[in-house]
């Protein structure tokens, strides 16, 4: 069906939304039809006014009102795109409702959560609707979690096919949160039966693939190979897209594995920084605590330019199988904030006008967008390259 727009982005207001807002402005193909969606016409103003400034073709750009709290307004803007994107979160309390609406509208979604709950739980409740009319649900498109999907998926082609495969990610980074993250990563820790709940019910519900093996286990503390790091089990959302993407795509061999990890040079700062997290995860279990936690770092603030400009990522990326060893490495600048917010619009922008698989339902990036994104995140100045 024609849509009014090719992209709207819920969310424009706050902190991440704004510099997608802003990439979207110097990237975006000129013919591009793309809205700015939030609650407040006033902020979306202001918004449109800095885009004016990168190019003046945005003075006019079209601002729908819309809130989370809304569903009739969220509605409204699914059926007038082709893809959402939207940056509001915490997505468990504020999601749900845009999901849903796309999910009936057949419009295509991205997100940048990290909350697994939340993706296990849009799993249960808005998969088969969206494969009923098309739409494409695609969660985690920040640095949660497409350089380790990519990164997997970018690997695995430098190996034989048809055979066993192991892939290890070893993650070093370097940034300063926002408060959306913040905010997120308390609602996450406060909430872990919740969340073991909803995966173990995703597990009971969701069909595996047939004939193959895919495994994302806890794996142990260990050396990484050629560098020397202690590589420590990363606990987060990644390793399960990974997973999922696997599962998806013949291409990942008979029998995958994946191995998710942090890498640390020096044990002193793996140990304060176990302690740092038992602290905010001991406090986010007990409200009191919490909601003081959550006004240390309001949603809307973040690092300043100058503090993302000196944070970095990396991601390597050792592959085996079929008696053949590869190293990959996926690297960018700031991980939670300018490459974020790149990934999330060329995730988007993937989506709304390249040549990709027919796919629908929950998806990863990797097995909706594959080499499409990767070969976008290239151009934008993300590097893939193998050792």
């Amino acid at each position: 069906m024609a849509r009014e727009h090719a992209l709207v982005l819920f969310g424009a207001t706050g902190f991440t939304g704004g510099l997608t807002a802003e990439y979207l402005a110097r990237t975006a193909p000129p013919d591009l039809r793309w809205a700015l969606a939030g609650r407040s016409l006033a902020k979306l103003e202001a918004v449109r006014e800095r885009l004016a400034h990168i190019d003046e073709r945005h003075a006019s750009m079209p601002l729908l009102v819309a809130d989370s709290a809304d569903p009739a307004s969220l509605r409204a803007v699914a059926e007038s795109t082709k893809v959402v994107i939207t940056t509001v979160g915490p997505y468990l309390h504020r999601g749900e409702a845009l999901v849903a609406a796309c999910a009936a509208a057949g419009t295509d979604y991205v997100d940048l959560t990290g909350e697994a709950e939340f993706v296990d739980r849009m799993y249960l409740a808005h998969d088969k609707q969206a494969r009923e009319t098309g739409a494409r649900l695609v969660h985690a498109c920040g640095f949660d979690s497409i350089p380790h999907d990519l990164g997997a998926w970018y690997t695995v082609k430098q190996l034989p096919e048809g055979v066993p495969l192991r892939v290890n990610g070893y993650v070093r980074a370097s940034g300063m949160p926002s408060g959306g993250t913040f905010s997120s990563a308390l609602t996450i820790f406060s909430r872990l039966p919740a969340g073991a709940r909803a995966a173990k019910e995703r597990a009971a519900a969701e069909p595996g693939p047939s004939g193959r093996a895919v495994h994302v286990k806890p794996g142990r503390p260990h050396r990484a190979p050629g560098t020397g790091h202690w590589a420590v089990p990363l606990p987060t959302i990644d390793p399960e897209i990974v997973g999922r993407s696997a599962a998806a795509s013949e291409r990942y061999g008979p029998d995958f594995t994946y191995g998710h990890y942090a890498a640390v040079a020096h044990l002193p700062v793996l140990a304060g920084a176990a302690i740092g997290l038992g602290a905010l995860f001991a406090a986010a279990q007990v409200p009191p605590a919490r909601r003081g936690l959550s006004k240390l770092l309001a949603p809307g603030q973040g690092p300043s330019p100058e503090r993302r400009a000196r944070s970095w990522f990396t991601v390597r990326f050792v592959g085996e199988g079929g008696g053949e060893r590869v190293e990959t490495q996926v690297s960018g600048g700031d991980p939670g904030y300018d490459e974020t917010a790149k990934m999330l619009a060329e995730s988007a922008l993937c989506l709304a006008t390249d040549d990709l698989p027919e796919t629908a339902g929950q998806v990863t990036t990797a097995a909706a967008m594959g080499d499409a994104l990767v070969d976008r995140l290239q151009k934008a100045g993300i590097r893939f390259t193998t050792s």
